[in-house]
Formats: C-alpha cells, sequence, structure tokens
C-alpha cells in the first residue's frame, strides 16, 4: 500500500507542478498582451498627434487640413469602446489626404515638413506593426485559454478574455514609397 501511495502522491504533485507552469504560461502572456496594448496606443497617438500637427501647419490646402485634423482629434479623444473605428477613420483620411505624391511633396518642401513627413511616415509604418505584436500576443493567449486544463481549473482567474484590436491600419501609398 506504501508505494501505491507514493505513486498517487507523485502523481498529484506533478499535476500540480504542470498546472502551476500552465498558469504562470497564462499570467505571462496577460502580461505581454498589457505591454504590446500600452505600445500600441502609444503608436497611435503619435500618429494622430503627427497627423494634428501636419493638418495645423498650414501647408495642405483647407479642406484637407480639415478632413485630416477632425480624423486625428477624433481618433485622440474617443473612448474604448469605438477606439478601433476611429482610428480607422484616421486611416482612412490619411490616405485621402496623401492620395496624391505631390500633396507628400508639398508638405517637405514647406518649412519644417522634412521632419513632419518623416514623421508620419515612420507613425503610419509603425502602427500596423504595433497592432500586429498585439494581435499575435492575444492569439496565443486565446488559443491557451480555450484548453479543457484552463477551463476546468480555472488557471485565468479573473483576467478578461483578450480583445483583438482590429482597425484599417494600411498607410497612404505615397507616404510608404517615399519612407521605403
Amino acid at each position: 500500500m506504501t508505494p501505491t501511495l507514493i505513486w498517487i502522491l507523485v502523481a498529484l504533485i506533478a499535476v500540480g507542478v504542470y498546472l502551476s507552469w500552465t498558469a504562470g504560461r497564462l499570467d505571462r502572456l496577460h502580461a505581454r498582451i498589457d505591454a504590446t496594448r500600452a505600445a500600441l496606443d502609444a503608436q497611435l497617438l503619435r500618429r494622430a498627434s503627427v497627423a494634428q500637427e501636419v493638418a495645423t501647419s498650414g501647408v495642405l490646402d483647407p479642406a484637407a487640413s480639415i478632413v485630416l485634423y477632425e480624423a486625428a482629434h477624433a481618433a485622440r479623444q474617443s473612448e474604448e469602446e469605438h477606439r478601433e473605428v476611429a482610428e480607422s477613420e484616421l486611416s482612412q483620411a490619411l490616405r485621402a489626404v496623401f492620395a496624391d505624391p505631390q500633396q507628400v511633396e508639398a508638405v517637405r518642401e514647406a518649412p519644417g515638413g522634412e521632419s513632419a513627413a518623416r514623421e508620419l511616415t515612420e507613425a503610419a509604418r509603425r502602427v500596423p506593426m504595433a497592432r500586429r505584436f498585439h494581435n499575435d500576443a492575444v492569439g496565443a493567449a486565446r488559443r491557451l485559454r480555450q484548453h479543457r486544463k484552463v477551463r476546468w481549473f480555472r488557471l485565468a482567474g479573473h483576467a478578461p478574455f483578450p480583445m483583438a484590436f482590429e482597425m484599417d491600419d494600411e498607410p497612404p501609398t505615397a507616404l510608404a514609397e517615399r519612407g521605403a
């Protein structure tokens, strides 16, 4: 009887260690989601700020300035539940305003425009990367949370189910071509 109890105890310890390791892995994934979301928020804020700078610089025609400024302002001021839509609208406004490569050249030729155009190009390029990193972390956490062992033993605790950030993040082609 003693060897049987020892084997049962060893098996329980092994299961406990495995579940503890899985819970730790899930916790690290949730921490990674928080970090990538913070990076995504920073890139979105940077893109909106640079877009507002360009819109108020006076180098764009008045209609383009208004469209770009309003979209950037809406993206910066949007509440969390409407953020994806507001950021998508800013992407669409950037593509509409900078659809013509001559518009990008007009911004570059203005005083201080070269640095503003470079910042806008970098911001438009970094947003898709930050969103991809965030959504990859969310996907990994979702896959792990769907395992039976995680659900049965409630290893996720009270952490909310991770949500991907879905938006239109395609940069304007005129900026992408020039920035490359």
